[in-house]
């Protein structure tokens, strides 16, 4: 079974850090783009960072991306988390292909592959 499976997530303080990690199942993130997006109630999902098979990446302001491949997992790091930053986020992988590895794209529509969603909320 295909699976991605985030944690890490629960409540942070503004101005604070906060890792999640996502671990992949049945299938190896190597090579592949991969990314996390994220959904607040009432808004639509956006892409936050990717980073494609040959690891150029793409990255909104206080975040960044990286990629384990000897644990199948990969990271999202945020720094000084905003109020704004309360979501639910997911991480996403797309199949292989030449274009995974070239390219990543914060464009939901990318990507084969969805975790369960993890919540973050950033609050005093």
């Amino acid at each position: 079974q295909l699976q991605l499976v985030e944690s890490g997530g629960g409540l942070v303080q503004p101005g604070g850090s906060l890792t999640l990690s996502c671990a992949a199942s049945g299938f190896s993130l190597e090579g592949r783009a991969i990314g996390w997006f994220r959904q607040a109630p009432g808004k639509e999902r956006e892409g936050i960072a990717c980073l494609s098979g040959r690891d150029s990446h793409s990255v909104r302001g206080r975040f960044s991306i990286s990629r384990d491949n000897a644990k199948n997992s990969m990271y999202l790091r945020m720094n000084s988390s905003e109020p704004e930053d309360t979501a639910t986020y997911y991480c996403v992988a797309r199949s292989p292909s030449t274009l995974s590895q070239r390219s990543c794209y914060l464009d939901k529509t990318f990507y084969d592959y969805w975790g369960q969603g993890a919540q973050v909320t950033v609050s005093a």
